[in-house]
């Protein structure tokens, strides 16, 4: 058995690559979590995570926590927590709709990266999510398939200051001011209706120039 498909291998015989290909299948694509793999996850403070509806229809979307907030099950399953969004649940609703993924780690700063595909689930008050404060759920992923990526087009880029809204525990989580933009405030879930309330509304305008 390969990796690869007919497309795959037809662009590898155009380009003579199929010899390289296969050599690199053989040497670095492996299905089990080394040590070297468990220590450059965790090192992780974001991924970006590939998922396909069950028609076929792609999303790609990025995924950050804190340091580690990727776990590591055992040498065949990660898992990491799903937070608060914007409700509309693309990656996890493909997910639940076909449970192939792929995550992509990458480091900026001594640049590297790690490729993961793998098998998705769900559980429903999985014993991991007293691990993650603030969580919605904990998304497991088999691992099917792991190998490292040539790093030399990737940008070096410094690192300034950790993301505020990430979750910690015992800290209050600052409240996304998105959620006051006027169009979008009076559909947002129960729970945050109440807090809204007692916040000045803005616009779309006012938003984007806050972060600029």
């Amino acid at each position: 058995m390969t990796i690869y498909h007919d497309e795959q291998r037809r662009l590898q015989d155009q380009f003579d690559s199929r010899r390289l290909a296969d050599r690199l299948e053989s040497t670095i694509v492996h299905d089990v979590i080394t040590p070297d793999d468990a220590g450059f996850i965790a090192s992780r403070d974001f991924f970006f995570l590939a998922t396909v509806d069950a028609q076929g229809q792609p999303a790609c979307s990025f995924k950050g926590g804190p340091s580690g907030f990727v776990g590591i099950v055992d040498d065949k399953t990660i898992a990491f927590p799903s937070y608060d969004g914007n409700g509309m649940f693309l990656s996890m609703g493909n997910l639940l709709a076909n449970p192939q993924v792929g995550l992509l780690f990458i480091d900026f700063e001594k640049p590297n990266r790690l490729r993961l595909n793998g098998r998705a689930s769900i559980v429903d008050n999985d014993p991991l999510l007293a691990d993650y404060a603030e969580a919605q759920f904990v998304v497991r992923v088999a691992v099917t398939q792991l190998f490292p990526n040539c790093p030399r087009y990737i940008p070096r880029f410094s690192r300034v200051e950790a993301a505020p809204h990430v979750p910690v525990a015992g800290r209050e989580t600052p409240f996304a001011s998105w959620k006051q933009i006027d169009f979008l405030r009076d559909s947002l879930p129960v729970g945050d209706l109440s807090k809204v309330a007692e916040m000045s509304v803005i616009t779309i305008e006012d938003f984007i120039a806050s972060i600029k």
